[in-house]
């Protein structure tokens, strides 16, 4: 009997890459990978070429390559990257592509890679936090928030998967400790004193891996995905013993991130924000033990830190 294909947008990246390796590492599963990307002749594409995907060139800016990719296709898996060109309109035309080329190519089931519109817990004139780009609170989030309503409308029968913070940023995106003036290491987060959902990367693909097993109960879902929710002090606690030297919460204000310049900064400063100031909300659809029901050998981060600590840049 065939197997049933599914067709894995942003499959070089942490979680398009994450799933398709979780699908081809089963050796007893049900599912088939069409790997799309931008350039099939590149290692990345080629290693997953190697692992047994099918890998197919595709754009998502060019929704001609989108249903091309979904022909005789069973299901997807649908993300945006914003920190490629910060522009949520963007995120938002790419969405509303795979949602129109996922209806007429008749899947049976879509994941869409979301996250909470902002705005419907601060709203625009709510002056708490500042409001970017003249109409949004989280601009990496709003636009897919508002996007989910594409699948909706379109009549997808769609997952909701919303992820955590990654860990992995505290490699490749700055996130880490700092050595601070008088030569100690600070983690500098303005979440305040409330736990904040995190997760390994690769345990993104897994979980969602973990859905498509699931299959028809899921559809109509929305379903958030945690390693662990931790603190700015247990996330400093865990990485001093991880890199063997003291780590020191720097617990600062949002405004004061916003602040620091840097592309994204305000945006990332709001997002810490709405971490902080709505942890209850975030935390309660962002379910560890769910999560582990999807992916069994979901890490938490001492589990991560184990692996990836030595990758950490400090200096």
């Amino acid at each position: 009997m065939a197997k049933k294909i599914i067709v894995v947008f942003g499959a070089t990246g942490s979680q398009g890459g994450g799933l398709v390796r979780a699908i081809l590492s089963d050796t007893e599963t049900e599912f088939a990978v069409r790997a799309v990307t931008r350039d099939p002749n590149s290692d990345k594409a080629k290693e997953l070429a190697k692992l047994g995907a099918e890998v197919v060139a595709g754009d998502v800016d060019d929704p001609a390559t989108i249903h091309r990719a979904l022909q005789g296709a069973y299901g997807a898996y649908f993300v945006t990257f914003y920190w490629a060109h910060y522009s949520p309109e963007k995120e938002k035309a790419e969405a509303a592509a795979f949602a129109q080329a996922a209806k007429d190519a008749g899947l049976k089931h879509v994941i869409w890679s979301t996250l909470e519109d902002v705005k419907e817990f601060v709203p625009l004139h709510d002056d708490r936090m500042p409001t970017l780009m003249g109409k949004y609170k989280v601009p990496h989030f709003d636009g897919k928030g508002e996007s989910d309503k594409f699948f909706t409308e379109a009549g997808v029968p769609t997952t909701f998967l919303r992820a955590s913070f990654y860990w992995d940023n505290f490699i490749y995106f700055g996130s880490g400790p700092k050595k601070g003036e008088d030569g100690k290491l600070y983690l500098t987060l303005p979440i305040g004193d409330a736990p904040m959902a995190g997760i390994a990367a690769e345990d993104i693909g897994k979980c969602a891996y973990g859905i498509f097993k699931k299959g028809a109960p899921m559809i109509g879902k929305t379903v958030g995905i945690a390693g662990e929710q931790l603190s700015g002090d247990q996330m400093a606690k865990s990485l001093s013993k991880a890199l063997g030297k003291e780590v020191i919460y720097n617990k600062i204000p949002a405004a004061t991130f916003r602040s620091f310049g840097f592309p994204g900064a305000e945006d990332l400063g709001n997002m810490f924000q709405f971490y902080d100031e709505f942890a209850d909300e975030l935390n309660k659809i962002r379910d560890v033990k769910t999560s582990r029901e999807l992916n069994p050998s979901l890490q938490n981060f001492d589990q991560w830190l184990t692996k990836h600590a030595n990758k950490i840049p400090i200096d």
